[in-house]
């Protein structure tokens, strides 16, 4: 593990996990739970948040004791082997990346409906959304993460205001009956604010960058943890308390919510959420995925060249270009499917759990047997399972890169005996 000399302080931290969670979920996720689940929904995100508390508490016990750009690959490599590192450290660098330009697009595209601008610009939008934080990050993550508390303070400041604008206007007529479509509904709902609540995984790529891991990342995430939890209970309890049954309707709730309540605020309201959603998600993930890239190229999972950014406090600026090259194939993608995210939400969700799985298994292995923090790991590697398993054959994208993980070894393997011969 790399030796720790970070600068992050519990306020950048905080922000970067509340940008890595509280996401473009409250864009689109009130109103899906509700047309599943209709008041009881609120039930959902309160069991879902009581859930994630296990998941994110692992990840902050892991990078608060072994803080290193690897993240989890470094965590699997520890307990599992480098065959096990290496497909988790390319699940997040080339899986989890697909979400970078689906982030972009779906920001982008509240930005050009809400303001009435022609589609054609939608790739111009998104584009900008993108290289925005892309440029912070070629700056370090000490930048990164100054600008990162402003937009999580802004963020958090908008949701609140959302929220005390609609709560008056709440009717307690519209909670009855709580459960129409029973506890399938509520499994639905939970099913869906799973996304809500995943991010947590970024913080350990930027774990060294923290002033004191040991007390800054525990007290970040607990921090970042209570927020997100209240602002998406809060939120879920006022889309359906103003809302009623047409809750679930439209695509756009958020903006339906804000009309009811500040009809002449509306559109600069959910414009700003939806701009600042994504500036702040990608300023998270990309500089996770900056730092692992490069300790993927110290780690000899990808080529040398990549290294250099892998120590705390070195900004992996040939990681990140690589991972610019990769997002602009994303990107084609989709442009090339007129913007349909479908085709790379599945790739962005199988691999952000089959990551989780593997830190969890991870955390059971390296933490002592019996103690508090191993009965916790337990308890999250269980549920991520089950959510594996709930993947179905979106699983097929982790398969392919477990594939791909094993011919590397065995080509790394008959190189290192060739050498061997040789000398």
């Amino acid at each position: 593990m790399s030796e720790h000399k970070g600068t992050l302080g519990i306020a950048q931290g905080t922000a970067l996990y509340i940008a890595s969670v509280l996401g473009t979920g409250i864009l689109v996720l009130p109103g899906l739970a509700a047309q599943v689940a209709g008041p009881a929904s609120v039930l959902s995100v309160a069991i879902i948040f009581v859930l994630s508390i296990p998941l994110a508490g692992t990840f902050a016990a892991l990078a608060a004791r072994y803080p290193d750009s690897g993240g989890v690959a470094s965590y699997v490599r520890t307990s599992m082997g480098n065959t096990w590192a290496r497909v988790a450290g390319y699940l997040f660098y080339f899986g989890v990346a697909a979400g970078e330009p689906v982030v972009a697009v779906m920001g982008a595209e509240y930005v050009v409906a809400i303001t009435g601008a022609d589609r054609s610009l939608l790739p111009y939008v998104a584009a900008t959304l993108f290289i925005i934080p892309f440029t912070l990050n070629l700056f370090g993550v000490k930048v990164a993460g100054w600008v990162q508390l402003g937009l999580s303070a802004l963020l958090v400041v908008v949701v609140v205001g959302v929220i005390s604008y609609g709560a008056p206007a709440v009717q307690t007529v519209h909670f009855t009956p709580f459960m129409p479509h029973g506890w399938v509904g509520i499994g639905m709902a939970i099913s869906l604010f799973v996304w809500a609540f995943a991010g947590w995984e970024v913080g350990t790529h930027i774990a060294a960058e923290f002033k004191n891991p040991r007390r800054t990342i525990p007290i970040a995430t607990g921090i970042a943890l209570v927020i997100v939890g209240l602002a998406y209970l809060a939120l879920q309890w006022v889309t359906i308390g103003v809302l009623g049954e047409s809750a679930g309707e439209g695509s756009v709730p958020l903006l339906t919510l804000v009309n009811e309540t500040a009809p002449r605020a509306g559109a600069i309201v959910i414009a700003s959420i939806a701009a600042i959603v994504s500036l702040g998600v990608l300023n998270a993930y990309l500089a996770a995925i900056g730092k692992l890239g490069a300790s993927l190229g110290r780690d000899g999972d990808l080529p040398r060249y990549f290294a250099k950014g892998a120590e705390p406090d070195v900004i992996p600026r040939r990681s990140l270009l690589l991972s610019l090259v990769i997002s602009i194939v994303f990107f084609g993608i989709l442009f090339a499917q007129d913007f349909q995210l479908l085709s790379l939400i599945p790739i962005h969700l199988s691999s952000m759990v089959a990551i989780y799985v593997l830190g969890m298994a991870a955390a059971v292995l390296i933490f002592p047997r019996w103690s508090f923090d191993w009965w916790i790991a337990v308890v999250a590697l269980a549920m991520t399972i089950l959510l594996l398993v709930l993947n179905g054959p979106n699983v097929l994208f982790p398969v392919t890169v477990v594939v791909v993980s094993l011919l590397v070894t065995v080509v790394k393997r008959r190189l290192a005996t060739k050498k061997a011969r040789e000398s």
